[in-house]
């Protein structure tokens, strides 16, 4: 029979067996943990856990304790102050339940999780990557944003801790923000290797907190060399016979149970969940089983009990009270988005599969979940649990989840839970008008307005190298505070006039073919709305082709976006009070490994959910793209914009734009300075008239080559992120946010940051010339590199202290 007990077979044999892969460590790690298959380019198998709940059933009085029983360890490490003033942080979607669980086990602590789900009427307290990740994978939504402010201990809980690069991003992240002097790491499994936990030490030492690390059990996974080949060819070899089931084209019949959840009761953890909510929760849960209980059929003999996703808190605590009360065997899982390969043999952790659209109106889009280990599981009745998001018609459909279900079991029962909605707090009806010259900026006041707030008179800048050490050390953000504004030397302001020689005709064809490309395909009267304060001399020249080509006068506004914390949703609120977001197109420089691209779909996607105004299209519209990610572009040649030379003197004298808690209230736009005494220095209209009066001589040429543009496959592959991921980890940085590709991300480097090395393609020329100089200036190694898809790359400094040195070239000693 399928999914039978075969107590003698370890569940990860099948895989161990074909891969030659070894599971060691802990006695106890074969009974925690199988083995699966999944396609992956980085990691062909796949931990499956026993005791999660996620892909295999299992008893939620083993789910649960598990998790309980960590936190009271959690508990007997931290001393009685300190264990009161914790926070639990779990990860979507994974531990959600057990961070949950932890929760309960330490007693007194509030608990987060992080999500993927933005949620309308709550702005991100914080957000971090996966380093496995092209987006943005998780936001941080704390209805009371308190609730990470305090000092006490953080307990991070994950299921598996393989390597550590998601949990030091996220002590990176909040550190900045919320600094503490302790933080807890806690897994059901630590499978980190001997340098992973090195790097995990020397984190600690860097930023000074205490960081320990509680787990169930211990151990590595060790794989052979051609590990990944061979999985990726069994994987090929057993897609097509995999243990995948469809089920029927027909609606199931389906039971609905009336939870009569209590009023105003999260549902979870991702806005957070005190301990006054978990004292509701107890009372009512005996009450809320026993309604599953009467509903279930007579004579039914083996229960599962399915959550949703990042569900899994309430499904597992219904199930454990219905284990208790109910007359038959119950099991809890939960459907998950992650693909696994099923293969019906007892020796494989990943039996049966279950395929269904998703049905919560993802963020990322439509697309395949899982419920694994169901088909199969010989279940009399099956309760699946989804919040009030999910239960829309794609959960009904015939191709649907419940309909999958119906397939495989005889009964299906479902209950949902009201998804929690924060309270959002009122704002004020009225913004303030744009900012513009020549009261703010040394552009003329036609050229563009600025959505942002005047800090002009406030001290925020510090010495480049204490800024660095700060932002690295997690005491700072880099956008609460600038740095000095950089002086360029008589023999660098001579390379930017040369430079802007040389580039003038070839700036001037990409401005024509990018905004003939907007005009065209985006908006016959695009508003252009220019990311500060790189993107705002591409919007002005965008602006002045538009006037020259066709007689338009475009509207330009220059907005903030700040990596991490999204762009500002006031000045969204402010565009969509004033114009069609149908024809605001949003414009930048160039792009570098794609992070403020990725920044400004998600932020678009949270403010439509958060505000209901829709149509504001996130695609970025830049001169230069190398690195493959957008479609709106004038070139994919990494080449030198000499905007990017300078800092404000060549940006109407405003700074970068800055966001900090103290200045920049809920309802106000971000900040920024105006640099009036930098006058003497300013060639920010030199540059665009240099640009302008070349628009003549390539005019003929613009339009041919946006023909030949809108003829080819302009799909970014998000090429240069891939690349930056693999220099990220072969200098061993393992942050991809310390690594700036491009020449104009790589000048930024120098003139901002606290630079370690710079990498050059060989045989890159002129258009490096201000690099190399920059780079001398600055002692800091020019590094040519054969091949590479960027003209360079600037390395910040990986573990900045101000004694820190890098002179090995691959690693940091400190």
């Amino acid at each position: 029979m399928r999914n039978a007990v075969h107590d003698a077979v370890w569940s990860g044999s099948w895989v161990a067996e074909r891969l030659g892969v070894e599971l060691v460590g802990d006695d106890t790690l074969r009974s925690l943990l199988g083995l699966a298959l999944r396609r992956n380019p980085k990691r062909a198998h796949l931990l499956v856990s026993n005791v999660l709940g996620k892909h295999v059933p299992q008893s939620p009085a083993v789910v649960y304790g598990h998790g309980f029983r960590l936190g009271r360890r959690v508990a007997e490490l931290l001393s009685p102050a300190e264990a009161r003033a914790a926070v639990v942080l779990g990860y979507a979607e994974t531990a959600t339940g057990l961070g949950h669980a932890v929760a309960d086990g330490l007693g007194t602590a509030p608990y987060l999780h992080s999500t993927r789900r933005p949620v309308a009427g709550i702005a991100p307290a914080g957000g971090f990557e996966e380093s496995h990740s092209h987006a943005t994978s998780h936001l941080l939504l704390p209805e009371d944003p308190a609730l990470l402010a305090g000092d006490g201990p953080l307990v991070l809980v994950d299921d598996e801790f393989s390597t550590g690069n998601t949990v030091l991003n996220t002590i990176r992240d909040l550190h900045a923000r919320y600094p503490r002097a302790r933080y807890v790491v806690v897994a059901l499994v630590d499978m980190r290797s001997a340098e992973d936990v090195a790097r995990m030490e020397r984190f600690a030492e860097e930023t000074g907190a205490r960081l320990d690390l509680v787990a169930a059990a211990s151990g590595a996974v060790r794989l052979p060399e051609d590990v990944l080949d061979k999985g990726q060819r069994l994987v090929a070899a057993h897609e097509t016979r995999s243990g995948a089931f469809a089920g029927p084209q027909r609606p199931a019949h389906v039971v609905r149970v009336d939870l009569r959840w209590p009023h105003r009761l999260p549902d979870g953890g991702r806005h957070g969940f005190t301990p006054a909510h978990r004292a509701r929760l107890e009372a009512a849960l005996p009450e809320m089983a026993a309604r599953i209980s009467d509903a279930l059929p007579a004579g039914v003999r083996r229960v599962l009990v399915l959550g949703f996703e990042e569900l899994m808190y309430a499904p597992l605590r219904l199930a454990r009270e219905l284990e208790q009360v109910a007359d038959a065997q119950v099991r809890f899982s939960t459907t998950t988005r992650s693909p696994v390969l099923a293969v019906d043999d007892p020796g494989y952790a990943i039996r049966t599969r279950l395929v269904f659209p998703a049905h919560d109106d993802p963020a990322d889009g439509p697309g395949e979940r899982y419920a694994y280990n169901v088909a199969g599981g010989g279940f009399d009745a099956v309760v699946a649990v989804v919040d009030s998001v999910a239960d829309t018609p794609a959960l009904h459909a015939p191709d649907g989840l419940l309909a999958r279900l119906g397939a495989h079991t005889p009964h299906v029962l479902l209950a949902v839970v009201p998804s929690y909605v924060p309270h959002a707090p009122e704002r004020p009806a009225m913004l303030p008008e744009p900012l513009r010259g020549p009261a703010f900026s040394s552009y003329p006041p036609e050229e563009v307005g600025w959505l942002l707030q005047d800090l002009s008179d406030v001290t925020l800048e510090a010495p480049t190298e204490e800024r660095e050490e700060a932002i690295q050390s997690g005491g700072a953000h880099y956008a609460e505070s600038l740095p000095v504004e950089y002086q360029p030397s008589e023999q660098y302001q001579e390379l930017f006039h040369a430079a802007l020689a040389t580039s003038a005709a070839r700036i001037a064809q990409a401005v024509g073919v990018v905004t003939e490309t907007v005009i065209a395909e985006r908006s016959p009267r695009p508003v252009l709305v220019s990311l500060a304060r790189a993107g705002t001399p591409v919007g002005i020249l965008m602006r002045r082709w538009a006037r020259f080509r066709h007689g338009l006068d475009l509207p330009h506004y220059a907005v903030s976006i700040v990596r991490g914390r999204g762009i500002d949703a006031n000045a969204l609120r402010w565009l969509a009070a004033h114009h069609d977001p149908r024809d605001v197109v949003f414009v930048d420089g160039w792009t570098g490994k794609g992070a403020i691209t990725r920044e400004l779909a998600q932020a678009i996607e949270e403010f439509e959910r958060k505000e209901g105004i829709t149509g504001f299209d996130p695609e970025i519209a830049v001169l230069a793209d190398p690195g493959s990610c957008v479609r709106t572009y004038g070139t994919r040649e990494d080449f030198l914009i000499p905007s990017a030379c300078l800092n404000s003197t060549v940006s109407g004298l405003i700074s970068r734009t800055v966001l900090r808690a103290d200045l920049v209230g809920p309802d106000d736009f971000h900040g920024a300075k105006f640099y009036r005494e930098l006058a003497g220095a300013d060639v920010s209209v030199t540059f665009l008239d240099a640009v302008t009066v070349r628009f003549p001589e390539v005019a003929d040429t613009v339009g041919t080559a946006v023909k030949e543009l809108m003829a080819e496959d302009r799909t970014p592959t998000w090429a240069g992120w891939r690349a930056v991921e693999r220099i990220s980890e072969e200098y061993g940085i393992h942050d991809v946010n310390l690594v700036k590709p491009g020449v104009g991300e790589t000048t930024r480097v120098l003139l901002r940051r606290v630079p370690w090395k710079i990498l050059a393609r060989a045989g890159a020329g002129a258009d490096l010339d201000h690099v190399r100089l920059l780079a001398e200036q600055r002692g800091v190694p020019v590094e040519e590199v054969g091949e590479l898809p960027y003209s360079c790359v600037g390395l910040i400094h990986p573990r900045y202290t101000r004694g820190a040195t890098g002179a090995d070239g691959r690693a940091v000693s400190v």
